[in-house]
């Protein structure tokens, strides 16, 4: 899907925004709703400017990860950023830089969408493709919300464009957890609803959203929402269903081999469901293999794989993905005396890869997508959700097993059941490891370890202590600076 920046100055989002400077001078001619939302191809473009803001490194291109796995149990950081430090350690506070690009990226993404669903549903177009685009809208605008409320809990809610200065939203106050969730599952229901099913996207918009997406990620918002206080009683049902739906349409399937699911030559495949795209120049390129890859294959070392997870993560018939995941090893490109010679590092993600980055010297540019849902985890949460249902029914292990088995785990001593995890509390120890085997750097970590109860035993095994305070993340300072209907997170600073 070609990515088009669409900048215009109706509905500009000044929520918790810093600067107050504004242009004195009149302009000449610029674009608002009334004059830029006339045709399908505006409508096309402001869904693509939409997209665009996900590629930013602020965003999906760094910080997406950096928020969810640095400040988990697999993760750690090089030394030298205090940002990444502190995120890692729990000790946190409101001047957080990633933290704040979080919050701010996020509102970015959730202003574009709401000038699309505002605007686009007046344009005299074809009516398919009308409700795909606002339902792409109204999918974008719940995973805004959804990574904004498991991020820092209550958030203010906006559903509509800020349409001048005087607004009273600008100023918005922060909004019960309970509702954002309401208004989430309402998004995704629009989207499942209206976005097209993934057989039936063009080649050339392939990257949009499909239904099975809304599907999927409804089915990860249900089952987050049933760990909470507030949970309704039939999310987990929910949670099944949206899996169930998403396995039974037969769209989707398990790649035979697990390292196809990265090949950046072989995108857009049968286990894909949503992926934030990024290509070579002049496209916009992914900083995630530089950070993650060590300085003899042209990477900048930036953060490492946990020694406890190499070592002990993977048991020794897991090869497939330990093998793919993880490395210990690699063969230098450097110039010099060790180039092409195995040297011995310290362990590393080496599951996002790009031939074309390493053969040209590495940058910030690689082609590899960030995938945000994938089917493996249809089926892992499919398991999740009917252990929360009934944890007596054996079919709870089929979801977990047809992922062992992908991974070469086929022997029956290597499959689950109900003589070796007998209980629900053993199944939840089962799932959190064959997550991180299977999901490990995809993003979900942090959230897989609070929604399964399991984040601050989790990095006590490191020697990190987590208080209750920061299973939440601080609202950042610039914003509450700005907006005196905000408040920061009881216990955190």
């Amino acid at each position: 899907m070609k990515k088009t920046t669409i900048l215009f100055l109706s509905g500009f989002f000044l929520l918790f925004n810093s600067c107050k400077k504004f242009l004195t001078e009149k302009p000449q001619s610029f674009l608002t709703p009334a004059n830029f939302y006339q045709t399908s191809a505006d409508a096309t473009a402001a869904l693509n400017g939409v997209f665009s803001g996900l590629q930013a490194q602020a965003y999906y291109g760094r910080t997406a990860w950096i928020i969810s796995e640095n400040s988990a149990d697999l993760l750690y950081p090089a030394a030298g950023n205090s940002d990444r430090t502190t995120l890692y350690l729990g000790t946190y506070t409101s001047t957080n830089g990633e933290i704040s690009n979080w919050w701010i990226s996020s509102y970015k993404m959730i202003k574009g969408a709401n000038d699309v669903i505002a605007h686009v549903p007046g344009i005299n177009m074809d009516t398919t493709s009308r409700n795909n685009i606002v339902g792409n809208a109204y999918f974008l605008r719940a995973m805004a919300y959804f990574d904004l409320v498991r991020s820092f809990g209550d958030v203010p809610l906006l559903t509509a464009p800020i349409v001048s200065t005087t607004d009273t939203t600008i100023y918005a106050s922060r909004t019960a957890s309970a509702k954002v969730y309401q208004q989430i599952i309402s998004d995704l229901q629009y989207a499942e609803i209206h976005c097209l099913p993934e057989n039936k996207i063009s080649s050339s918009n392939k990257g949009m959203v499909s239904s099975g997406a809304a599907s999927a990620m409804l089915a990860r918002v249900y089952l987050t929402r049933a760990s909470t206080t507030f949970a309704d009683p039939a999310d987990n049902q929910n949670a099944l269903v949206e899996c169930n739906k998403i396995i039974s349409s037969n769209i989707y399937s398990l790649l035979p081999k697990y390292a196809d699911i990265f090949d950046v030559s072989k995108k857009y495949g049968p286990e894909h469901i949503f992926c934030v795209q990024f290509a070579l120049p002049p496209s916009t390129g992914n900083i995630t293999l530089r950070m993650l890859t060590p300085a003899i294959l042209n990477g900048s070392a930036s953060f490492y794989c946990q020694n406890n997870f190499f070592n002990n993560g993977y048991s020794a018939a897991d090869s497939i993905r330990k093998s793919y995941n993880v490395a210990n090893k690699a063969v230098s490109v450097i110039s010099g005396s060790s180039y092409g010679t195995t040297q011995s590092v310290t362990p590393f993600f080496y599951k996002y890869r790009d031939p074309y980055w390493l053969a040209n010297g590495g940058g910030n540019n690689s082609q590899v997508d960030w995938i945000v849902l994938r089917y493996a985890d249809i089926w892992l949460m499919q398991s999740e959700a009917m252990n929360n249902i009934d944890p007596t029914n054996t079919a709870k292990f089929n979801g977990i097993n047809t992922v062992r088995a992908r991974a070469g785990l086929t022997d029956p001593s290597l499959q689950l059941n109900i003589t070796n995890t007998p209980t629900s509390a053993a199944f939840v120890d089962s799932l959190v490891n064959d997550r991180a085997r299977e999901l490990c750097m995809e993003g979900e970590r942090r959230w897989d370890l609070i929604r399964l109860g399991k984040f601050q035993q989790a990095m006590s095994t490191l020697g990190i202590t987590i208080d209750s305070a920061h299973l939440l993340l601080s609202i950042p300072q610039s914003e509450i600076q700005v907006n005196h209907n905000l408040s920061q997170n009881p216990g955190l600073q």
